[in-house]
């Protein structure tokens, strides 16, 4: 088990800030450093360009006029390119509470300077943010002042916040099953069973995990939830405004202090449950987008060292698509991703990190990539290493496709796009795909591959059919087109590569019954051969029970029911969600299917009716036998056919009465998935596999057949 690292752990003690420090401050820690012992807080700024800063302290009531106004002195409160002070918390600046800056330099944004001493910055490493009741994205951006309209830092007051009760659960291996999720969607409907004052919040979702326990997942991928900009429109929260607190919108308390207690209260709740928390974290861009965008901290502070901007300084970089890219190659913006990432492990307890566009870590500031030795991906390995968890990247951008050995993180994983597509292809029933199955069931060692070069492993690939990007499971078999007109954007947004089906009926307006049975196959086909895959499989919230956002591949800016789950559905469509269940469950029993090692020689590929697979254009049909003694585990042989019709498959290995049906996705609930116990034996080696459907079974261990540890192997043998 890992324990939590305290606060008083990282940050320096009160004796070791000398006499000069306590009278000009020091540039270390960034940000605001409490000094209980001392009563007092030391400030730091990076800023290389400015020419004059202001600290401004605020009491709790009044966010316009500061109680504290001090203007630092270059020649006592800078050391080389940070500004820095140490203010004792005495008289009336004890009663402060909240914090900012006024930054002075040059405002040419044509060259890349974008000071205004008008405005009220955010310092980047702030503790948490206060949003005074006034408000106003619009003032960050227009000219003049925004007093009383910035969000503001919150001073600390004590050294750490609580520790965790509760501590890091087992990490699983083979059964790592993991579940994305929106804080907010998922329990937002008054159908989400949770009460009424935690729909849509961190408490509301540790309301549910009674729920994640019975449908079997190991891990929670939560998407965003570092502080965004409330007023900038996104729902999905990808425009982060601070990086080290939680959103306080998720909140049943909705303050900076009430969110940090939740959350940790919610973390608390998971590791009980043996559940691990990930994150996903977006590291590559902030709220202030483009160069219309608001003024709210790091543009005013120094943006040429906080963004990458074209050669002539003239524009940002705009590799995310979201206006701006952050310079993850500048020092302290490397400080600013790390600080934050220890933040979130040591003090909240998460267990793992999701790397939004993670290729956007290996720009150089000249816009080029350093794909031998990025430094922050180095730095990020390193810490992932000391302290446990896990690091997942997005392996593209606009500009950049860095999937498997291309990413230079190696010890990562990485969302397996080329699983998702070659996935899709194959069972919407696109012919010719019987390879590229083959290659993603077996783990993708095309692209992490465990030669002696690169020596990546199967878990490295994380597979998955959906995520919150592009269609969800039921659209996905309901929708051949995208239907974003919601979002505001005339159907331009979202991407026309879906690699969808709808078998046969767009949409969900008087769907006939033949074409629903069909879809509910195709869906459990999708997450049968999931579960079936070697790597680390991943699914959205909902897609267990047929989830919909009815069509819209992109409702990234719907804080609606759109993106609100149906838990009615999880009714309607309860024979689905028993399916999925079960196959997760199959998946934990069975360490052979997931391994640190790639299947190699205890696999065998089949086609219908003799040893050879169907490569030909045409080819729709596969088979192939797991054998498990090696892990000491059953025999599984599954059989696939996405074509149309009906094939009969002679199965390759063993008697028909050693061979126990788990599932038929072409049979009515409950026949489709069968529960251990229930599992009857094969009468023929013959096998009719319905038209686009799957088939699994598994041959038990014989009596009297030996585990590995008690095995005694042959000379030459590879199997006990």
């Amino acid at each position: 088990m890992l324990k939590f690292t305290q606060m008083t752990e990282i940050l320096r003690p009160a004796g070791s800030f000398d006499e000069w420090d306590r009278r000009e401050g020091t540039p270390g820690p960034m940000g605001v450093t409490w000094v209980e012992s001392l009563s007092a807080w030391n400030f730091a700024l990076y800023s290389r360009r400015a020419t004059g800063v202001t600290l401004l302290l605020y009491g709790p009531d009044d966010p316009v006029r500061p109680i504290l106004e001090q203007r630092l002195n270059p020649r006592l409160n800078k050391s080389g390119r940070i500004w820095h002070c140490w203010i004792p918390a005495a008289g009336a600046v004890a009663q402060a509470r909240h914090y900012a800056y006024r930054v002075e330099g040059r405002h040419d944004p044509g060259a890349g300077y974008y000071f205004d001493a008008e405005k009220i910055l955010l310092d980047p490493f702030a503790p948490a943010v206060f949003f005074p009741p006034a408000y106003s994205r619009l003032a960050a951006g227009d000219p003049g002042p925004n007093d009383g309209r910035a969000p503001l830092g919150v001073l600390p007051r004590t050294t750490a916040p609580r520790s965790l009760t509760v501590e890091r659960p087992p990490r699983p291996s083979h059964d790592l099953v993991v579940y994305e999720l929106h804080v907010k969607g998922f329990t937002a409907r008054t159908n989400s069973g949770v009460r009424a004052e935690n729909r849509g919040t961190f408490a509301g979702l540790t309301e549910k995990i009674p729920y994640l326990k019975k449908l079997g997942v190991t891990a929670v991928e939560l998407m965003p939830v570092q502080q965004c900009d409330p007023l900038e429109g996104s729902f999905w929260g990808y425009m982060t405004l601070n990086f080290f607190s939680p959103h306080q919108g998720y909140a049943a308390s909705p303050t900076s202090e009430g969110a940090a207690e939740e959350f940790r209260d919610m973390v608390d709740a998971f590791h009980a449950s043996n559940i691990e928390v990930w994150l996903d974290v977006v590291y590559n861009h902030t709220s202030e987008a483009g160069p219309d965008g608001p003024v709210y901290s790091y543009r005013g502070i120094d943006n040429q060292s906080y963004y990458l901007l074209t050669g002539d300084r003239s524009r940002y970089r705009n590799d995310t698509g979201c206006g701006n890219t952050l310079r993850c190659d500048h020092p302290v913006v490397r400080s600013l991703i790390l600080e934050s990432l220890l933040f979130w492990i040591n003090h909240m307890g998460v267990d793992g990190f999701r790397f939004d566009l993670a290729s956007v870590f290996t720009r150089r500031s000249d816009g080029g990539t350093d794909l031998e030795h990025p430094s922050l991906i180095a730095d990020i390995s390193f810490l992932a290493a000391r302290h446990g968890v896990r690091m997942v990247a997005e392996a593209w951008d606009i500009e950049s496709y860095l999937l498997g050995r291309a990413f230079p993180g190696i010890n990562w994983r990485q969302w397996n796009g080329k699983y998702r597509d070659d996935l899709r292809d194959f069972v919407r029933g696109v012919s010719g795909r019987v390879g590229a199955l083959m290659q993603r069931l077996y783990g993708s060692d095309d692209l992490f591959p465990d030669d002696p070069e690169n020596s990546y492993r199967p878990f490295q690939s994380v597979n998955f059919i959906t995520a919150h990007d592009g269609f969800c499971l039921y659209d996905l078999v309901a929708y051949d087109h995208k239907h974003n007109q919601a979002n505001g954007h005339h159907n331009t947004d979202g991407t026309d590569d879906n690699r969808s089906w709808n078998c046969g009926w767009e949409g969900d307006v008087n769907v006939p019954e033949v074409v629903m049975e069909l879809r509910r196959r195709q869906a459990c086909n999708f997450m049968c051969l999931l579960m079936l895959t070697n790597g680390t499989p991943m699914f959205s919230a909902g897609d267990e029970f047929l989830a919909t956002r009815q069509g819209n591949n992109n409702p990234y800016n719907q804080d609606n029911e759109l993106n609100y789950l149906d838990w009615d559905l999880l009714e309607s469509n309860k024979d689905v969600f028993r399916f999925v269940q079960g196959m997760i469950a199959f998946r934990k029993a069975h360490p052979s299917i997931a391994r640190s090692q790639y299947w190699r020689d205890d696999v065998s590929w089949y086609g219908t009716r003799g040893p050879s697979p169907d490569f030909s254009p045409g080819g729709q049909t596969l088979a192939y036998c797991l054998r498990g003694a090696s892990l000491g585990d059953d025999d599984i042989y599954v059989m696939v056919n996405s074509g149309a019709h009906e094939a009969y498959f002679v199965i390759q290995e063993g008697a028909a009465r050693e061979w126990l049906l788990v599932a038929d996705t072409a049979l009515p609930s409950p026949g489709d998935y069968v529960e251990p116990g229930q599992r009857v034996r094969l009468d023929s080696c013959e096998y009719r596999v319905g038209g686009r459907s799957v088939v699994v079974l598994c041959r038990p261990i014989r009596p009297g057949r030996l585990m590995p540890a008690e095995a005694k192997l042959k000379p030459g043998s590879k199997h006990p």
